[in-house]
């Protein structure tokens, strides 16, 4: 009787494989001498054939896969295998990381890389809500099994997962819990720049579990930041469905650009966005990404002309000076209703904008442990969070659209 063997995926399996394969062509009895050398040739056989088909992928065929706005990672495609090159993994950062990613079946020297994801993937760790509509819209939820502050996730898919007891919680801060983590052993984790994970790479290296910096919140095009569904795409072995999620939403995101893209100047709204903390206040940068979809929604940012592209931190005198009579306060944390926000501070009542009630904040949905979808979806959607804004500043041109992630506070 022939015996079979699949591709081997490490000297480990082609061990076992071999073991399993001598057991049947020798009865218990007669496992002795011939069984040893029996099982030693096809050991030294296997032992060969794995280390023949240990390639370097420097010397293998690779073409680079062309991005359309994201600018913090590139990716390169060969015969069964990617690599993605990671150059803008957090802010200010002058690294660029290296992952390989291999098909079923395949083996390359993995030498030179900072990670080596193995297909296919049955687990994962995430670390930022914003990873979580990646698996929704790759419909791979189900790989999902430790998140840091689950409470936070809006998903319906994912916390019908946690309900279940599937999801482990992996701490109450922004970072993952490392040991709960190698007690998982995912197949991967994706790392978010914004908690201290980067603290943990060597730990997870050393412990076999690749960990992969996910950067999308660096991009400042709202596109650039959506196509890094590409990168879980391609991580998961599912880039062809993650190019068509990006295609749709850039098709639907560019459609609705255009709808204000003629408007005169003298039509576009002065807005103002942001809130105060401990006599600060913080707005968007005039060149980050919320400032760019409050300019492509038909709006005059009051502080467009303010370089940066992270957040403002401002005097209130300079924020009273050039906003008090903006019609318009988009952006106003999360406050339930325009009470509230007065008497939380009352400094906000000298804004026309709140005086006429024209105040909206993106709590329109919320999860069911209170987690705000906006801070989830909104960095994959910008198309939604677009037309939301065409809706408030230029109702005419949306005239049967009901915002998604926008509402008015209510007095």
């Amino acid at each position: 009787m022939p015996i079979f063997f699949e591709s081997p995926t490490s000297p480990l399996t082609l061990c076992k494989n071999f073991s399993k394969a001598c057991m049947h062509l020798f009865p218990s009895k007669t496992r002795s001498l011939p069984y040893r050398l029996t099982c030693l040739l096809c050991l030294g056989w296997g032992l060969l054939l794995f280390s023949c088909g240990e390639t370097n992928t420097e010397n293998l065929l690779k073409k680079s896969v062309p991005l359309d706005f994201a600018t913090g990672f590139q990716l390169y495609q060969g015969e069964g295998f990617w690599e993605i090159e990671v150059s803008q993994g957090y802010a200010g950062s002058s690294d660029t990381y290296r992952y390989l990613v291999l098909d079923s079946g395949v083996q390359v020297n993995p030498t030179g890389y900072d990670a080596v994801v193995q297909l296919p993937i049955d687990e994962v760790v995430l670390t930022s809500t914003t990873q979580v509509p990646h698996l929704d819209a790759l419909g791979q939820t189900d790989l999902l099994i430790g998140f840091p502050q689950t409470d936070l996730i809006s998903s319906t898919t994912a916390r019908a997962r946690i309900a279940a007891g599937k999801v482990k919680e992996l701490g109450s801060g922004p970072s993952a819990n490392p040991e709960l983590v190698l007690e998982l052993q995912p197949d991967w984790i994706m790392i978010s720049t914004l908690g201290e994970d980067l603290r943990y790479l060597d730990i997870f290296k050393q412990a076999g579990i690749p960990a992969l910096i996910n950067g999308e919140y660096v991009e400042q095009n709202p596109l650039g930041r959506a196509e890094w569904i590409k990168f879980t795409g391609v991580l998961l072995g599912k880039y062809s469905e993650a190019l068509a999620q990006f295609e749709q939403i850039k098709k639907d995101y560019l459609e609705a650009e255009i709808l204000a893209s003629s408007l005169p100047e003298t039509d576009k709204p002065k807005v103002l966005s942001g809130v105060m903390y401990q006599d600060i206040w913080y707005a968007p940068g005039g060149e980050s990404w919320a400032a760019q979809l409050l300019e492509k929604a038909g709006g005059s940012y009051v502080f467009g002309k303010e370089g940066a592209t992270g957040s403002l931190q401002l005097n209130y005198e300079v924020v009273l000076d050039q906003a008090t009579s903006a019609p318009l306060w988009i952006g106003a944390a999360d406050f339930a209703s325009l009470e509230e926000m007065g008497k939380v501070e009352p400094r906000y009542q000298a804004f026309a904008a709140w005086k006429t009630g024209e105040v909206y904040t993106y709590t329109a949905k919320k999860g069911a442990t209170g987690g705000l979808e906006y801070f989830e979806l909104g960095y994959l959607r910008p198309d939604l969070i677009l037309k939301d804004l065409i809706k408030i500043l230029h109702p005419e041109l949306l005239p049967g659209y009901e915002p998604y992630f926008y509402q008015k506070l209510k007095k």
